[in-house]
C-alpha cells in the first residue's frame, strides 16, 4: 500500500455529471471523487464499488479524493505516461475504415436526395453538424478535466439525431469520450440506426412518393 492511501464504497455516482461519494471504510466523513481523479480504470465507476483513493483538502475545507482507482477495475496494461494523466492521452488513431463504411450510405442517400429534389441540405448538414457535435464532446470532456458543469447528454444526442452522429463517432473514437458507458452508447446507435432507416426508405421507396 502507498502512503497515505485510503479505501472505502462509492455510495453515491451520479454518471452523466462524472461525480459521486465515497463512504471511507472508517465511518468517516463521506470524500467527494470526481472522475478525472480515477486513474487506470478498464470501466466507468459504479455505486457500491470499492475505492482506493488519497485525500486532499480544498481552500474551502472540502475533502475530496484523488489518484482513486476501482478494486477489480484496474487497467493492468496501462504504461507508467497513461498513469500519471490518463485523460490527456488521445489513444486511437482517426478511424478512416470505419468512419467510411458508416458513412457509405447516407453519402449515397444524400448525393441522391440532392440530384433528385435540386436541395443539397443533407450534404451541408451533415459535415457541418458533425463538427459541431465533435465541438462539443472535446468541449465536454475538458470541462470533465476542469470539473465545471458539463454538456448534457440530451443536447449530444439532439446534435447526433440534426445530423452530427458521425462527428460523435470520430470523437467517441479519438478522444475516448462517452465510448464506455452502455446507456449512452445504446441511444447513440438507436439514432444512426434511425439514419439508416430514413435513407433506406428513401433510395427504395421515396422516388414513388
Amino acid at each position: 500500500m502507498q502512503p497515505g492511501l485510503r479505501s472505502g464504497r462509492l455510495t453515491k455516482w451520479k454518471d452523466e455529471r462524472g461525480f459521486g461519494f465515497i463512504q471511507p471504510i472508517d465511518g468517516s466523513q463521506e470524500v467527494f471523487l470526481h472522475i478525472s481523479e480515477v486513474k487506470d480504470a478498464s470501466r466507468r465507476p459504479q455505486e457500491n464499488d470499492t475505492i482506493y483513493y488519497h485525500c486532499v483538502v480544498d481552500s474551502d475545507g472540502k475533502v475530496r479524493a484523488c489518484n482513486a482507482f476501482i478494486l477489480g477495475a484496474r487497467n493492468k496494461s496501462a504504461t507508467l505516461s497513461n498513469r500519471a494523466n490518463p485523460s490527456d492521452t488521445i489513444v486511437s488513431s482517426f478511424p478512416i475504415v470505419e468512419v467510411v463504411l458508416l458513412s457509405l450510405l447516407p453519402l449515397v442517400g444524400a448525393i441522391h436526395f440532392a440530384w433528385t429534389t435540386r436541395n443539397p441540405l443533407p450534404l451541408v448538414l451533415y459535415p457541418v453538424m458533425s463538427l459541431v457535435t465533435y465541438a462539443l464532446y472535446a468541449d465536454d470532456k475538458s470541462r470533465a478535466k476542469r470539473k465545471d458543469w458539463r454538456t448534457s447528454e440530451q443536447i449530444l444526442h439532439l446534435c447526433e439525431l440534426a445530423g452530427g452522429w458521425l462527428g460523435g463517432f470520430i470523437a467517441q473514437r479519438i478522444l475516448r469520450h462517452k465510448s464506455q458507458k452502455e446507456s449512452y452508447q445504446a441511444t447513440f446507435w438507436v439514432i444512426v440506426i434511425i439514419h439508416y432507416i430514413a435513407w433506406l426508405f428513401w433510395l427504395f421507396l421515396g422516388r414513388t412518393l
